[in-house]
């Protein structure tokens, strides 16, 4: 009798509840079997879409959820009781869980029916992805807090899917992909089991529901013995330092989304064979093989992928599960000499590195010291490409190409049209719609629910309950995390990039040469406005431009405009470099253009982010110089041309 497949889902939501219900519907009826929703970067972060930090960002990269309304129209006609729903969502995990489990009781469904998984991971975003809003103390609080709430009232959920995923986006090896995830697993449980919480006979049932969510990369024999590694580890830490007996509660038991940070948008059509290889490393191995999978979509280097994009990632799964005989066998790789000995090694190698975080502390303490080391990873990768020694098919090599059937009968410059583009009216319709629904609530029960939350953060009490009560009243996104940010204040994490000397090749001509122009070194300020806070390439240029011997401004990720124009008044840079990944570039962009201008700034101003060409020639009507995109992947190329536009402006202002 062949094994059930895995849950099979698509990363998706987008502009609205409405419309990503739709979406999720039509999913659905294709044959998916369970959600995992995508929410804008406004509700990550935790802002509500008439939020000026939300200016440009609402229904980008996601769907905005700001209240119980929102989480109804996005969960209409869906049989919570039977769905598994995953919830991509980190700094505010608890809220939207919250919301979750109110729309379930406002339907009458049971919440210990509730089955699914919230993200919540925030080590990795303080890594990797970029979207945390508290100190780690405080947010720490708020996974402890999630986590005892579910296991008395949300048994069958996952409160916390601990996340390598980003860790190898933002250029993690599979050591340290392992290691990193592992070290913020025992950081959540320890701090479980120290809190006074969870009864030591409760606590096996904590660590069971701990699950994980990886990356699997295109060395699908090396992702194989990773996975391999990663669930022997596990039950070790699981048996020896939580005396947990049971085996079914030391299962690894993690989803995966196969790695995004290998497609191409030169020669896209590669991408699918990408992502199929990619699968086998999280499904041969029956031993190691994913509970649940989404697979990218063959355009996601491009922009956003449409309906029918992510229908063809769900062929994908549903060929190997269906059509193939991969479930009708037990672990093929059981007795392989060359299996066993990849997975020894990884699971050596990962322990090491596993101690090392442990000595100073633990992840929660070890934040800067993991950045920097992923930020050297990722350069050394980086240095791989570009040296041709990482051969990346259509990139660096095998570059010749007809011109693609998956990019249309059209001309290429039109290639922008196999992406989904977001109605910027989409916006307005949202903000309108909050404004509707905070003039029909009862505004005095959401006051005394905020105080009560405001309360509550400050003793050792569940804050879970004054959030679902919150819920219910009519609260939104950003007052649930507005009250807190009150009360916890924002994070800055750290930009990774203080290592000396980690790209030679630039300490050639090119060095040279920036290191003697007239006037002194080129000032570069790198900035990354709006909520975006996808940082490798923006880290991946400050680390090349400051060993190519450019004085190097960075200060991280979330700047507002008026943040940028005051950096550019204060440090007079001869370039300014502007990196966007979540499609906002036509509002951003021109914004932080108007306001650097407007403060007496006159350099030329480059763009890098996934930017359609159409697109690139608005933002270069708008002022911007040059434009970057993935398939850019040279940076001293890049370097090259920003000295060269610090030239001619020099050499301007000195005529």
């Amino acid at each position: 009798m062949p094994d059930s497949p895995w849950v099979m889902r698509t990363y998706s939501g987008h502009s609205t509840p409405k419309a990503s219900n739709e979406l999720y519907r039509s999913n659905l009826a294709k044959g998916q079997t369970g959600l995992s929703i995508a929410f804008d970067l406004p509700t990550q972060i935790g802002y509500d879409p008439d939020a000026p930090e939300a200016a440009g960002e609402v229904g980008k990269v996601g769907v905005p959820v700001a209240h119980l309304g929102h989480m109804a129209e996005l969960m209409d006609q869906i049989p919570m009781e039977k769905m598994n729903t995953s919830m991509t969502i980190n700094a505010t995990a608890a809220w939207l869980f919250g919301l979750y489990v109110a729309q379930a009781q406002a339907c009458g469904v049971d919440s210990r029916l509730l089955s699914g998984t919230t993200q919540n991971d925030i080590i990795k975003e303080y890594l990797s992805r970029g979207t945390y809003i508290f100190p780690p103390k405080d947010s720490l609080r708020l996974t402890v807090d999630m986590i005892t709430f579910a296991l008395k009232n949300v048994p069958k959920w996952n409160p916390i899917n601990v996340c390598s995923y980003h860790l190898q986006e933002a250029g993690a090896t599979p050591v340290q992909e392992i290691a990193f995830a592992l070290a913020t697993a025992v950081g959540v449980l320890d701090a479980v089991r120290d809190s006074g919480k969870v009864s030591p006979e409760d606590f096996p049932q904590v660590v069971g529901r701990i699950s994980f969510f990886v990356n699997s990369g295109i060395r699908f024999i090396e992702e194989t013995c990773k996975m391999r590694a990663f669930t022997r580890l596990w039950d070790v830490i699981c048996k020896d330092r939580y005396q947990v007996t049971d085996e079914k509660l030391r299962r690894f038991r993690y989803g995966v989304q196969v790695n995004s940070l290998g497609l191409t948008e030169a020669q896209p059509e590669n991408n699918v064979q990408r992502i199929v290889l990619e699968a086998l490393g999280v499904t041969l191995s029956k031993g190691a093989r994913a509970r649940a999978i989404q697979l990218p979509t063959w355009n996601e280097a491009l922009g956003l992928p449409r309906p029918w994009d992510q229908q063809w990632s769900l062929r994908i799964q549903q060929v190997l599960a269906y059509e193939s005989d991969l479930l009708e066998y037990e672990d093929i790789f059981d007795g392989s000499k060359v299996i066993e000995a990849k997975t020894d090694e990884l699971a050596e190698q990962a322990k090491v590195e596993l101690d090392e975080i442990l000595d100073l502390g633990g992840a929660f303490q070890a934040i800067e010291e993991l950045k920097s080391r992923l930020v050297t990873s990722q350069t050394e990768r980086v240095r791989r490409i570009e040296s041709g020694d990482l051969k990346v098919i259509g990139v660096n090599c095998f570059s010749e190409s007809a011109p693609s059937r998956l990019l249309g009968d059209h001309d290429s410059k039109d290639g922008d049209q196999v992406i989904l583009k977001v109605d910027p009216e989409v916006e307005n319709q949202i903000v309108k719609d909050l404004i509707s629904w905070r003039a029909n609530r009862d505004d005095s029960q959401v006051r005394r629910c905020l105080e009560e939350l405001k309360e509550v953060a400050q003793t050792r009490e569940n804050l879970m309950v004054p959030t679902l009560e919150l819920a219910k009243a009519g609260g939104t996104t950003g007052e649930w995390a507005g009250a807190l940010r009150e009360l916890f204040g924002e994070y800055r994490g750290p930009t990774g990039i203080a290592a000396q000397g980690l790209r030679p090749r630039s300490s050639g001509s090119l060095g040279a040469k920036a290191r003697g122009l007239p006037g002194g070194p080129p000032r570069l300020l790198l900035a990354k406005p709006g909520l975006d806070g996808h940082s490798n390439g923006a880290e991946q240029i400050a680390v090349a431009a400051r060993d190519a011997g450019f004085e190097v401004i960075y200060q991280g990720i979330r700047l507002t405009p008026d943040q940028i124009a005051s950096a550019a008044a204060e440090e007079d840079p001869d370039l300014i470099g502007l990196s966007i990944l979540s499609g906002s570039h036509l509002e951003l962009v021109p914004e932080v253009i108007e306001r650097v201008r407007r403060v007496g700034i006159s350099a030329p101003v480059v763009v890098g982010g996934i930017i359609p060409k159409e697109d690139q020639v608005i933002l270069k009507a708008r002022g911007v110089e040059s434009v970057y995109t993935p398939k850019d992947f040279e940076i001293d190329q890049i370097l090259e041309d920003m000295l060269s536009l610090v030239e001619a402006r020099r050499a301007s202002s000195a005529t």
